[in-house]
């Protein structure tokens, strides 16, 4: 019986690029499809359903933020940007158009592999400490389903990315407890921050997260700022507790 590999789509125009991650990404178990520009990546992307998606930024035909845009409309696949872009509101861009994570050019492949692996290591299922052993919680609307990986708002169910799931998991684990944004970095990330920028990662994913749950989300009721700290979901009252 064939041992399962993970599918990676390698995207970016370089030539040179393409052919080192597919070596290095192959001899570490994962099968490789790549593609030169945005366009061969829909189509790449549409025929072979990969895990994951490592995508240049700066491609001709379409570039990395428009195929971003286009597969975020119907996958919560995963995605990391390569940019070679130094201005930091220009790699945010990818993370608030969806992406997951990124990594700056030029970049140690080493350094690339290890994201890959934590990026997929979060979107799998697995149990977390402090959620109940049904895997459901339930505050105000929302109705979080750990074991399916769902979330619903009403009756309506909010697609999240896996790295939006794992990082609203993990702040309901602890609700009424402040993590910092560097715990969160390494505890979802799974990486320490070695520059201030690095935390942009969660800012911007909690921006994502209150978009599509909070009511009015410039007013969040259920993801907090703890000053100073970082963030903190609101208290989950157990069956029978007050306040």
């Amino acid at each position: 019986m064939e041992t399962y590999k993970e599918k990676i789509l390698v995207v970016d125009d370089e030539a040179s690029i393409r052919r080192i991650l597919e070596t290095r990404l192959s001899m570490i178990g994962y099968d490789v499809v790549t593609a030169a520009d945005g366009e061969e990546a829909l189509e790449i992307f549409y025929n072979t359903v990969p895990d994951l998606v490592v995508l240049d930024v700066m491609m001709p035909k379409l570039d990395g933020y428009g195929v971003c845009q286009e597969l975020r409309k119907e996958s919560d696949i995963p995605i990391i940007m390569l940019t070679a872009l130094g201005d930091v509101a220009d790699r945010i861009t990818g993370l608030e158009l969806g992406a997951d994570d990124y990594v700056v050019k030029p970049f140690s492949p080493k350094e690339l592999e290890a994201r890959i692996r934590s990026v997929l290591r979060r979107v799998e299922k697995s149990s977390t400490p402090g959620i109940p052993n049904s895997g459901v919680i339930s505050i105000a609307s929302i109705k979080i389903d750990t074991n399916k990986r769902q979330v619903y708002k009403g009756d309506e169910r909010i697609r999240l990315t896996g790295m939006e799931f794992s990082l609203l998991e993990l702040l309901v684990s602890r609700s009424g407890e402040p993590f910092s944004r560097s715990e969160i970095l390494q505890e979802v990330w799974g990486y320490t921050p070695e520059r201030h920028v690095d935390t942009r990662v969660v800012d911007v994913h909690i921006s994502r997260l209150r978009a599509k749950l909070e009511d009015d989300p410039s007013n969040p009721e259920l993801i907090l700022t703890a000053r100073g700290t970082g963030y903190l979901f609101q208290r989950i009252l157990e069956p029978g507790e007050e306040l």
